[in-house]
């Protein structure tokens, strides 16, 4: 997905009405959305990511098309297939958010799969959101052999009905603690029993991360990095996913590549702004060596 991302700075939460609010620089629009978010972070690492996704027939296409041509994004599968652009504003104290997320129609809206075929034979792996428009495409990737990647974000149950096909069809399964807090391990093992996931990982911000891997049959524990300060963790999931994948595609170690991504997440949080704050793969690596890593834990 893509989408036009306005962030606003709060002092807290809950917020205490006042008719008028003055802040300075504390209201910011960009392009954003998990899917431009994670081609945003792939190019800037120096990866080549063919993007597909689905943006409105409206004021924002424009804008969208020379961010990304900015950016070194194609735009060749960028289609303007619904009438308005998704839009989300989120309020953030620096460490809390709240997301207003409207999708327009998008829900509805079908990504046409006869786009894979001119490129299916140049597919390392599918990164596939889970916005409804990709389902489609997860059949045709599995049959083609293609390792498939996607992030469910705040998913509660392992039966979650919306869910249930990126679950299923996914080899590297991402998704949070937000709605899971204290039962990390039981998903996991949820996950591992019903499914044959390679390797399942669960962000929980402050305290870190899990990583199963089928392999090792194992879950293990990793700290979380800082790097910066901390400005607005928006999008910091979306970054480790980002890190992780552009590693693991490189190298195919799963603890390396978390290792990289914890890194390369923290240091994105040190900006405002779902798709800012990205490391190139230079610059991650010299973070790496100046000792900005960590050990694995039981």
């Amino acid at each position: 997905m893509t989408n036009i991302e306005t962030t606003v700075k709060v002092d807290s939460f809950p917020v205490q009405y006042d008719p008028i609010d003055f802040k300075f620089y504390g209201v910011s629009s960009s392009v954003s959305g998990v899917g431009y978010n994670i081609a945003k972070a792939l190019t800037t690492l120096g990866d080549n990511p063919v993007f597909f996704s689905i943006i409105g027939n409206d004021i924002y296409k424009k804008v969208i098309l020379n961010e990304l041509a900015e950016n070194q994004i194609s735009t060749n599968h960028v289609l303007p297939l619904i009438e308005q652009t998704v839009q989300s504003c989120i309020l953030n104290d620096g460490s809390r958010r709240k997301i207003v997320l409207d999708l327009k129609d998008i829900q509805e809206a079908k990504y046409p799969t006869d786009a894979l075929k001119d490129i299916i034979g140049q597919i390392d792996i599918a990164v596939v959101c889970n916005i409804n428009f990709s389902r489609g495409l997860l059949k045709p990737l599995k049959c083609a052999g293609k390792i498939i990647a996607t992030d469910v974000h705040a998913l509660s149950d392992i039966n979650d009905n919306y869910n249930n096909d990126y679950v299923k069809y996914a080899d590297i399964l991402f998704l949070s603690n937000e709605k899971i807090i204290g039962n990390e391990k039981d998903i996991i093992e949820q996950l591992s029993k019903e499914y044959s996931h390679k390797i399942i990982v669960v962000g929980m911000g402050e305290n870190g991360l899990l990583i199963y891997t089928r392999e090792s049959q194992k879950i293990e524990r990793f700290p979380a990095v800082k790097t910066r300060k901390v400005v607005n963790t928006i999008g910091a999931g979306d970054a480790l996913f980002s890190c992780f994948m552009h590693c693991y595609a490189n190298t195919k170690d799963p603890y390396y590549s978390i290792k990289m991504a914890a890194i390369f997440a923290s240091y994105k949080i040190g900006e405002n702004g779902g798709a800012k704050g990205f490391l190139t793969g230079k610059e991650l690596m010299e973070i790496s060596a100046e000792g900005n890593t960590q050990e694995s834990i039981d």
